[in-house]
């Protein structure tokens, strides 16, 4: 769990920087927030962003996870009877590979899909834990990834810490 958790949250760190770094405003905006939450302090630490609500921070990580899901390819299912799912038969025991990257840039359930906007997340109707699917980078319902509750705040300290200290 504790390799899972890191690596997904490396992937994750690579591309939100990388995608921060081409979107100066929105950079901007959370290290002004980062900031004025933090001012005068040395060291950041977990209980200093619970304690703060920094509500972009996590917007810009929906993002980033949204266009760069650390696992693509969720976890194949077996499907138990046959069934059907948007006009397609899937036979029983057939595997089922859900491509977390593809749902992320769908035009169908993303507006300018391509696009690195996290404020896309602001009315907070999705969340982290796939209840919508059209947003599942640590998969869904009770075979989600159990690292989650260790990589969400991992990134969130890094994160926090980088645009804190450097611009």
């Amino acid at each position: 769990m504790f390799a899972g958790g890191t690596g997904t949250s490396a992937s994750t760190m690579d591309w939100g920087m990388s995608k921060l770094m081409l979107n100066h405003m929105v950079m901007k905006e959370l290290q002004g927030q980062l900031r004025e939450a933090f001012r005068g302090k040395e060291v950041i630490t977990e209980a200093d962003l619970q304690a703060s609500n920094l509500r972009y921070l996590r917007l810009v990580i929906k993002g980033a996870l949204r266009l760069h899901p650390p696992a693509p390819l969720l976890v194949p299912r077996e499907s138990i009877h046959d069934c059907q799912l948007n006009g397609y038969t899937i036979p029983a025991k057939s595997q089922v590979i859900i491509n977390a990257f593809a749902i992320g840039c769908d035009p169908m359930y993303w507006k300018d899909a391509e696009q690195f906007m996290p404020e896309r997340f602001a009315d907070g109707a999705i969340d982290f834990t796939g209840s919508s699917y059209e947003f599942l980078p640590f998969g869904s319902g009770r075979r989600m990834f159990p690292g989650f509750n260790y990589g969400l705040p991992s990134m969130e300290l890094t994160f926090a810490g980088l645009l804190y200290y450097f611009d």
